[in-house]
């Protein structure tokens, strides 16, 4: 499977808060071969999009125009497939039928709430709109609303790659963390990331430890020939019953708590993965993700040169 657009070496990030950041400089920290599908895909073929390229959020673009009309993400398709509020389109337009719903265009459910920079953005006002507004990509477009590039969460860590912060991970990961049987149905789970905004959760069993699914895994499920092979009647619910061990494909890829971020961030990247348990003495003691990134570079402008 290629590498995503973006997901190549590009080399860290340069934050220096002497002057603005040119539009050159904005859009070399972003990717600018940036994947789009029009309104009129349907819902399986964005989710084919992004499971190819490996993504989490997949701009909307006028096919014409390239014009930014949306965004879907992930948690949207596993909303609308699994039981968020989005569900209730499936439920009552598509009478709970998977085969015609992911058949439905891509612009029945993604959010047209556009957060967006413009090319002539500072590097910094990027980092921190993404960290005020809490979102994981921020399309870059020109005056004409034309996407031009993207930078996501990845593109800062990436930026921490190797880099000694003298910041460790436990300032930075969420302790408070919230686990999952490993029983625990695909539906319930759904519900679970749905309701509390989580992007992915720890799964347990018998107080060890299993591993991560993430909303991108449930995604890539359901837009998947297994799911479809486990339905009979059409019905959504068929599909859902399954226990979420099911979905956990590889190793557990974990670190340690005192670890500096830089070396975190190394781990991450060389995994390709976006999140990380972090344990003390065996134990889990919290969960480092991307997003922690943006927040450590947003609370700490001295990190990189």
């Amino acid at each position: 499977m290629p590498r995503a657009p973006g997901s190549g070496e590009r080399g860290p990030l340069q934050f220096d808060s002497r002057h603005a950041k040119h539009i050159s400089e904005v859009l070399s920290a972003a990717s600018p071969d940036v994947v789009t599908v029009p309104p009129t895909t349907t819902i399986m073929g964005a989710i084919k999009t992004m499971t190819f390229y490996g993504f989490s959020r997949l701009p909307i673009a006028d096919a014409g125009t390239k014009r930014l009309l949306g965004f879907v993400t992930s948690v949207d398709v596993v909303d609308f497939l699994g039981g968020g509020l989005r569900h209730n389109l499936l439920q009552e337009k598509y009478q709970g039928n998977i085969f015609t719903a992911i058949n439905a265009d891509i612009r029945e459910i993604m959010s047209s709430k556009l957060i967006y920079a413009s090319e002539n953005t500072s590097l910094h006002d990027v980092l921190k709109l993404m960290y005020e507004k809490n979102v994981g990509g921020l399309p870059i477009v020109d005056e004409d609303s034309r996407i031009k590039g993207i930078i996501t969460e990845e593109d800062f860590v990436r930026s921490c790659r190797g880099v000694d912060t003298g910041l460790v991970v436990e300032s930075f990961m969420s302790p408070n963390v919230v686990t999952a049987p490993a029983q625990t149905t695909i539906e319930k789970m759904t519900r679970m990331i749905i309701q509390k905004g989580f992007r992915r959760m720890p799964v347990v069993q018998d107080g060890v430890l299993m591993g991560m699914v993430t909303a991108s895994d449930i995604m890539k499920y359901l837009g998947s020939g297994d799911a479809f092979e486990k339905v009979v009647t059409g019905d959504i619910g068929e599909v859902m019953n399954q226990p979420i061990k099911s979905l956990i494909k590889r190793s557990l890829i974990t670190i340690e708590k005192k670890m500096d971020l830089g070396h975190a961030a190394r781990k991450m990247m060389d995994n390709e993965i976006g999140s990380m348990p972090v344990m003390d003495r065996g134990s889990l003691a919290g969960i480092l993700t991307e997003r922690d990134f943006v927040r450590a570079l947003a609370e700490n402008r001295g990190i990189l040169p």
